[in-house]
């Protein structure tokens, strides 16, 4: 009986200092960096712009997301005495739940999110030679973002997000348009 005590008594101690270690995560993540959204519009072209993040970890591997980005395109086309200017944007507001070892001592993180929400694109053709008004479209739609990356812990606090790839539907104007978004920044505990 004496044994059986112990080894109950062994067990407890044992699952006490595990549940212990495993409250050693990073709580609160916070994350900038460039984008580079690849955006399927007819054609793919190069939106360049910004993301930003906040993480609240509620265990050491699940934590909720919260992501806003937003890129922009513009293109001055010139044909004869005519100048135009296309200007282009898309907004990204996505919530979701990500994956990831957040414990303090890992050096490699690598991670995966989905993220669901809304996109907002808006369209501004302008040409001021021309007769034409200038044209401005906009619309707002479901948006999602499923992917991941890799960060590198640079110190305690700080982690470099080496690279982050996602496919990022976004539906505007009656379409989805098909988009890839591509990241690097740093996060902060």
């Amino acid at each position: 009986m004496n044994k059986l005590f112990l080894l109950a008594a062994i067990f407890v101690s044992a699952s006490a200092s595990t549940f212990a270690q495993s409250d050693d995560y990073n709580k609160n993540e916070y994350y900038v960096g460039y984008s580079n959204q690849q955006v399927e519009n007819g054609e793919r072209r190069g939106f360049n712009g910004f993301e930003a993040a906040y993480v609240r970890n509620f265990h050491r591997y699940f934590g909720a997301k919260a992501d806003f980005s937003a890129a922009y395109f513009r293109e001055t086309t010139t044909s004869g005495n005519v100048t135009s200017k296309e200007r282009r944007s898309i907004y990204n507001f996505l919530g979701g739940v990500q994956v990831k070892d957040n414990t303090s001592e890992a050096r490699l993180k690598p991670f995966g999110h989905l993220l669901v929400g809304a996109g907002y694109t808006r369209n501004r053709f302008l040409c001021p030679n021309c007769l034409i008004p200038d044209l401005k479209i906009t619309d707002t739609g479901f948006a999602a973002a499923v992917g991941g990356g890799l960060d590198i812990r640079l110190s305690e606090k700080v982690n470099l997000r080496a690279i982050q790839v996602d496919y990022n539907p976004v539906r505007a104007n009656g379409r989805t348009l098909d988009n890839v978004r591509l990241g690097i920044g740093v996060s902060f505990k």
